[in-house]
């Protein structure tokens, strides 16, 4: 009986010293933790693309961990860089910061989520758990330009472009195949290659969602090594540079509607954006104008006088479009637009129709921004 109680007493001391240890060690990695830690389920709410202006997600690990895999649309503010960098942080104090870094045990996210704090910030936050935990959760990973470029150099990823061919054929990532997204079920057998390889998807920027579509549909497949370049070709042309070539440049022909004028570009039926901007202001019952981006893209803000209809509607609704005005499709990007506008020009040959190709940014005050597309 002695021996048995000795025993018991034996185990229920290991047992003690072993979570006294894990205790110890939770302790220590909280050690200099920030007081607000936030989860992967939080943070995927935030973590979505095109971007949520209520909120900033800052990658506080080296430039270099950054570029080999972030959780997108992350800004890269190196916690040792933070005071040279902190006027990337956006001016109202208010905003949501969400710091992250590489996991529990790496203080540099709190580190930065202190200093943002002392400089007025209220609303930080910290994942904790890091890129690691996202990777874990099942999230997708995005990579820079230069990890991409030395991937491609090193024959070690398979590069996806998932803007509509239109699109890739004004220009691409080198080495990048097409697959648009909308055609994906029909063309995955073209991924075979990427056996062993990582993965890589990218579209028209941090406003478009094509790559994160893609790269979601690829994982569901059994795809392991999934990432996206979600700076996408914009990014590639700003860093690696492309041919000259400007599809907006007003030196196309002048379509007259009556007192309406559409100045079209150097490419087929695109619109400049003068012309664009004078139709808008002057002209906006004269033009049936559709944003066919998705439905919560639509709900953040558009065109006054725009009516919403997804690239999916367009090509169901095709028979119904009216003809009584000119239609202009207008997206994020330029990419949607011209995939609905190819959809509409193959079916209706009688109809008056041109898309925007152009960067569109809307104000919450109802004004907008154009640029060019990348």
């Amino acid at each position: 009986m002695r021996r048995i109680t000795k025993l018991f007493i034996l185990v229920v001391f290991g047992l003690l010293t072993v979570l006294g240890t894990n205790t110890a060690r939770a302790s220590e990695d909280q050690v200099g933790w920030y007081k607000d830690v936030v989860d992967y389920n939080f943070v995927k709410d935030y973590a979505t693309v095109p971007m949520r202006d209520d909120v900033v997600i800052i990658d506080s690990r080296p430039t270099r961990k950054y570029e080999q895999g972030y959780i997108s649309p992350a800004l890269n503010i190196p916690d040792r860089l933070f005071d040279k960098m902190v006027t990337q942080l956006p001016t109202d104090k208010s905003q949501m910061l969400i710091f992250y870094c590489g996991g529990v045990k790496c203080p540099l996210s709190h580190k930065s989520a202190f200093k943002a704090e002392n400089l007025g910030y209220t609303n930080v936050k910290v994942y904790a758990a890091g890129y690691p935990d996202w990777i874990k959760n099942g999230g997708i990973g995005s990579v820079g330009a230069g990890y991409l470029k030395k991937l491609i150099d090193n024959a070690k990823a398979v590069v996806v472009d998932s803007r509509p061919a239109r699109k890739y054929g004004q220009g691409h990532v080198p080495g990048a195949i097409s697959i648009p997204d909308r055609q994906f079920d029909k063309m995955t057998g073209q991924l075979a290659a990427a056996k062993g390889k990582a993965l890589i998807f990218y579209c028209g920027g941090y406003k478009c969602p094509l790559s994160s579509k893609s790269a979601i549909k690829a994982k569901a497949l059994g795809f392991g090594n999934v990432r996206t370049y979600q700076a996408g070709y914009p990014d590639w042309v700003k860093v690696y540079g492309k041919p000259d070539k400007s599809s907006m440049k007003n030196t196309g022909a002048k379509v007259a509607m009556g007192k309406l004028v559409i100045n079209t570009g150097d490419e087929p039926d695109t619109i400049t954006f003068q012309s664009f901007d004078n139709i808008v202001k002057n002209f906006p019952g004269g033009v049936h104008l559709i944003d066919v981006r998705d439905a919560s893209e639509f709900a953040t803000g558009s065109f006054s006088t725009a009516i919403h209809m997804t690239v999916d509607q367009v090509e169901e609704k095709v028979a119904e479009l009216p003809t009584d005005k000119p239609i202009i499709f207008v997206c994020s990007t330029g990419a949607r637009s011209g995939e609905a506008y190819d959809i509409v020009r193959m079916a209706r040959e009688d109809m008056k129709i041109y898309f925007l190709d152009a960067t569109v940014t809307h104000a919450k005050d109802g004004t907008y921004k154009l640029e060019p597309a990348g």
